[in-house]
């Protein structure tokens, strides 16, 4: 089967692709230099399908957004592009069934659990665009990525400035779907940013801010135009966090590093609290280590829906289907703090529209260990990024469910993933991640994608020497 027919045989439902039960046991090429030649014909240059569906509810993949609505400047929100698109559909409890195999196990859960909780289908649009410099560095990861040893679970090698496997292993599904992780973990956010991200949490009613960050820098090293796998860091990203507010975490700074392969290069983290003068080195923040940051909502590597190493699970691409999703999310902001409802959040505010997504089933690596015993990811296929998910527990308990906001940036030019909100079913609360301040609309979307942080902000000597008693 070549790759065009597995792609044709999976648009329309999950299927379960055979073979490969166990990890293979040493590193193989990535593709084949006519496999990576779909990326110039069939395929866009991300690995998505360029063809629209039989139907065309989902229309071809033309180039993306790659303007700027005339008149904005960077230091503006983006507004709503579709502002003007009437809505489609609406579901919820009394006709989900009717539309079961567009849903996803968490939102017809949420559904059930609250009859007010609903989703609002809107065109769709595929506004996913990427600079010409990815694309091209995209093609070449196709011929170059290399599984590490033991399996893309592992990590890789030899990828850079792009996604390193935008066309999946189509012969082993636990190779596919590790390599989908490893998209989603290098989806594309521009080569850096800055803003002002805070995170609320709704718990018995009552809605909470957790940590504002003011500001919060990342540079991705991974990503940087002048750059290529031979000189590549091996960092993905590297963060500065300045905390702002509330009390309790202001003036905390906070640094850390992101590597590309985990196991040889572990993440870094460090921390300096204000008033102790002196900076320590953080724990692990990933894994099922609880998220301070949120209060325990959820885990560190339940950030970004994923974060983090891939190495405790098995991940098995069960393969592509079409769903609703959260997409072109820019009505999303600003918010209000009614927004906040005391199960879920505003669904006037979320827009959902019908792509394809690669779907990926993840279970505990044998002799490892993870409270979360049972995952499934959504991703999109446009941008690789995790949009959906759902969890259960050891004893095949529903836990829960999480969705992704992307939001429509056409200068940087990209459809980015931003914040995230996860719904824990079992405790009753909600922790929405990385979004906005509500107290203050006029900041409230704004993301500098064009200043570069200054390296001081990611050397921990630096940040040491700021410290204050």
């Amino acid at each position: 089967m070549n790759r065009r027919t597995f792609y044709q045989a999976s648009a329309c439902s999950a299927l379960a692709v055979a073979a490969g039960l166990g990890l293979p046991k040493r590193a193989k090429a990535s593709v084949s230099a006519s496999m990576a030649g779909l990326l110039k014909t069939t395929l866009t240059p991300m690995g998505s399908e360029r063809a629209g569906n039989a139907d065309g509810s989902i229309p071809a993949w033309t180039g993306g957004l790659t303007q700027a609505p005339a008149g904005w400047t960077p230091d503006q929100r983006m507004p709503d592009l579709f502002a003007s698109d009437p809505k489609i559909l609406t579901i919820n409890a009394t006709n989900m069934a009717q539309y079961k195999d567009r849903l996803t196990d968490g939102v017809m859960e949420m559904m059930s659990r609250f009859p007010d909780f609903r989703i609002d289908v809107y065109p769709t649009h595929r506004t996913a665009a990427l600079p010409q410099w990815v694309y091209d560095n995209i093609y070449q990861n196709a011929l170059n990525t290399q599984p590490a040893q033991g399996g893309s679970r592992l990590g890789f090698s030899g990828a850079y400035g792009g996604y390193p496997f935008p066309i999946p292993d189509p012969n082993d599904p636990l190779e596919a779907g590790a390599q989908v992780m490893w998209n989603h973990s290098c989806r594309w956010q521009g080569s850096q940013f800055t803003y002002q991200p805070t995170t609320y949490s709704m718990a018995n009613g009552v809605l909470t801010l957790l940590v504002k960050f003011n500001p919060l820098s990342y540079t991705f090293d991974f990503y940087q135009r002048d750059g290529n796998a031979a000189n590549y860091s091996g960092w993905l990203n590297r963060g500065y966090y300045f905390g702002a507010a509330p009390p309790s975490s202001a003036g905390e700074e906070i640094i850390v590093y992101q590597p590309t392969d985990p196991l040889v290069n572990p993440q870094r983290g460090w921390e300096l609290l204000n008033g102790q003068g002196r900076v320590r080195q953080l724990p692990e923040l990933q894994y099922d280590v609880p998220n301070s940051q949120v209060q325990g909502i959820t885990n560190y590597d339940e950030s970004y829906l994923f974060y983090g190493a891939l190495d405790r699970y098995d991940w098995r691409l069960l393969g592509k289907k079409e769903m609703y999703i959260p997409y072109n999310n820019n009505k999303a902001y600003p918010m209000s703090a009614a927004d906040y409802g005391p199960n879920f959040m505003n669904p006037d505010l979320i827009r959902y529209e019908l792509h394809r997504v690669w779907v990926v089933d993840a279970t505990v690596h044998p002799g490892d260990r993870n409270v979360i015993a049972h995952r499934r990811y959504y991703f999109d296929e446009d941008t690789w990024t995790a949009v959906l998910t759902d969890s259960w527990d050891a004893q095949g308990n529903f836990w829960k469910t999480g969705l992704a906001f992307n939001i429509n940036r056409p200068d940087v030019p990209g459809t980015i993933f931003w914040d995230a909100c996860i719904y824990n079913l079992q405790s009753a609360e909600y922790a929405h991640a990385y979004a906005f301040d509500i107290t203050q609309p006029d900041q409230y979307g704004v993301i500098d994608f064009t200043t570069i942080p200054s390296e001081s902000l990611f050397n921990v000597q630096n940040m040491a020497a700021r410290g204050q008693y």
